[in-house]
């Protein structure tokens, strides 16, 4: 049986244990870590920049996602791909040529996903889809964590995978925010491939339990 892929969100962790945190999610059976970029223009947040994205990298042995919530996400790319980053998704929403920025992800080496805001309709996706690595779809409006599951998402991530169907192509569905162990089923069995779990990781108490038990939703 195919296991749900996880990705801890590094958002919800105290960064005052930012190295601890790292080592326990480097021997937890997570896929990938989830590193969230704010600019507090795009979303009403500030996270963190290079200096912290380098200790990141410093100490995780896990694959990295970049989320990018950034105006013209294309001024920093090339510099960003210089971490060895796996995977760079950017918001529909914040790129006024989204194939060319799409196309110089992967021109850099790293895997290419688009993300979209909880009222971005799908439409935008049928004409890039085949060029991307992942949707993401965000279930919670993007700045903040610890906010509560928006229930449309189901519907929509069964929309972007009945589209995936329609163009025959292998991108993964990926779901932000909100999910925990209560509802994290609903998701995956809406068509999702992969969930980014913030608080229902680092406030458990045991996070590389908690992760085990999402991999089995």
């Amino acid at each position: 049986m195919k296991k749900t892929l996880v990705a801890p969100s590094i958002l919800s962790t105290d960064f005052a244990f930012l190295g601890n945190t790292l080592t326990i999610i480097n021997k937890s059976a997570a896929d990938w870590l989830h590193v969230d970029i704010m600019d507090g223009l795009f979303v009403p947040n500030l996270s963190f920049g290079m200096p912290i994205l380098k200790a990141i990298q410093q100490y995780t042995s896990k694959p990295v996602e970049l989320h990018l919530m950034i105006v013209q996400p294309e001024r920093y790319l090339e510099t960003f791909a210089r971490f060895q980053i796996q995977q760079i998704t950017v918001h529909a929403e914040a790129c006024l040529h989204l194939h060319r920025e799409v196309q110089q992800i992967k021109e850099l080496g790293c895997k290419a996903g688009v993300a979209l805001n909880p009222h971005t309709p799908i439409d935008c996706l049928e004409y890039i889809i085949q060029e991307l690595d992942m949707v993401c779809l965000m279930s919670v409006n993007p700045g903040f964590g610890g906010q509560r599951f928006i229930l449309q998402t189901l519907d929509k991530i069964r929309q972007v995978k009945a589209l995936i169907k329609t163009k025959k192509c292998a991108a993964l569905i990926e779901v932000d925010g909100g999910i925990n162990k209560t509802n994290g089923g609903e998701v995956v069995r809406a068509g999702a491939d992969a969930v980014v779990v913030g608080s229902s990781i680092f406030d458990s108490g045991n996070p590389q339990e908690a992760i085990r038990h999402l991999k089995e939703l």
